[in-house]
């Protein structure tokens, strides 16, 4: 029996895109957003933190109403379960979500290379540069980005081993028994964002050709390398970098200065090749979720034009997908762990978790309404058929999915 699916190749290469999509500025910010908490319960919480967003993931590949129209996006799914209201506060969230984001790459990015060397530029000359980059990489469209994804996941899969490679020498376990549990709730919006790539799920289901099997695969492979990078990430940074001292290569101190781990692991361990790889780690990282964010940014700014201002200008899309991020970079260049915090807090908790939950009370509330109808009319029959006192009288009622009556199924017979 052979299969019109998409190949296991083009699930491959989807899949990278997911992880890609991860493995960003979240991974960058982890260690430091969670290592205060301690070893355990910053692994612990990014397991638990990785399920729920597969989950949801999940469940947003499924819904119908998002995946089927191809220019319809989540303004366009909520506007339609939940109305005008629902619309504008999925508008909102996703704003900051996607701008946040993308602010954090260019910022992080910038950061990087200032702090790793001495280049005799100013800092926005750095972000002006990785910008044009980075937006001409996302500007080629999803089956180029695609290609073009999977090649940076293998570059920066070498620079992640090389980087633990090097890392572990330096690592202790005077840490590991450490755990300070009031401190994880802080880096659950740094959490959310490292597992955050709903954005591009549409793109995802088009591109698979909303094959659920195909999505379902690439959605659990994707978010699976990703986990596995990320905790081996937080294990070895939280083992080799102090909580503080240590001429202010420590944790604390990057958290309070908005650095990504790579900047004070690269003063502990020295060494001209570890800044090098360092620097080529998290540039890939952030180019990669750039990309796959960058791609989703201009699905949504296309389906917010489209819809109220009636005009398909690519030029008007592009503008408004990548010029706000940049002013914004621009004029607070020291934004990096505040803008995760901003985009996972806010944007993906309203998004991913609160507006969920409201569709999950409609559809319960739904279901339960069309049970008691179709109880209630069912009932009915029984009574009238009863009353004429037919002896062939018979109903079939069926009900299906979550109780709802199949009325074509609802004969009576005389």
């Amino acid at each position: 029996m052979t299969s019109n699916g998409p190949g296991a190749g083009k699930v491959v290469t989807t899949a990278l895109v997911v992880t890609g999509n991860m493995v960003g500025a979240g991974i960058l910010a982890l260690p430091v957003n969670l290592g205060p908490s301690g070893l355990i319960p910053a692994l612990i919480g990014t397991v638990f933190m990785w399920f729920m967003m597969t989950c949801t993931a999940l469940i947003y590949s499924r819904q119908k109403a998002l995946i089927d129209d191809p220019d319809a996006d989540l303004p366009t799914f909520f506007g339609r379960e939940l109305g005008p209201t629902g619309q504008w506060v999925s508008v909102a969230a996703n704003i900051i979500i996607l701008y946040g984001l993308l602010t954090a790459y260019l910022s992080g990015v910038a950061s990087i290379v200032i702090n790793l060397f001495d280049l005799p530029i100013p800092e926005w000359g750095a972000m002006v540069g990785y910008f044009v980059i980075a937006v001409l990489l996302t500007s080629f469209g999803a089956a180029v980005m695609r290609r073009g994804n999977a090649i940076l996941m293998i570059f920066l899969w070498l620079c992640f081993a090389a980087l633990v490679i090097m890392t572990i020498p330096n690592m202790h376990d005077g840490e590991i028994r450490l755990a300070d549990w009031s401190f994880l709730p802080s880096g659950l919006p740094v959490l959310l964002t490292a597992f955050h790539f709903h954005n591009i799920i549409p793109t995802l289901c088009h591109t698979l050709d909303n094959d659920h099997g195909a999505v379902t695969r690439a959605i659990w492979l994707g978010t699976g390398l990703g986990l596995i990078m990320n905790v081996i990430w937080i294990v070895v940074v939280v083992l080799a970098l102090p909580m503080t001292g240590n001429d202010g290569a420590n944790l604390i101190q990057a958290f309070q200065q908005n650095l990504p781990a790579t900047v004070p692991l690269a003063k502990v361990i020295g060494g001209n090749v570890f800044t090098q790889v360092s620097l080529g780690f998290a540039v890939v990282a952030m180019t990669t979720s750039f990309m796959a964010n960058g791609t989703a940014m201009q699905s949504f700014m296309r389906d917010l034009v489209s819809t109220y201002l009636h005009s398909s200008n690519r030029t008007l899309v592009w503008a408004l997908s990548f010029l706000p991020p940049l002013a914004v970079g621009i004029l607070y260049p020291n934004v990096f762990l505040s803008a995760l915090n901003v985009a996972g807090g806010v944007g993906i908790n309203i998004l991913f978790g609160i507006l969920p939950g409201v569709l999950l009370i409609k559809y319960a509330r739904g279901c339960g309404l069309e049970a008691d109808r179709g109880m209630g009319h069912d009932r009915g029959v029984r009574r009238r058929a009863a009353h004429r006192g037919r002896a062939g009288g018979r109903i079939a009622a069926h009900f299906s999915g979550c109780g709802i009556l199949d009325r074509k199924a609802h004969t009576v017979r005389i």
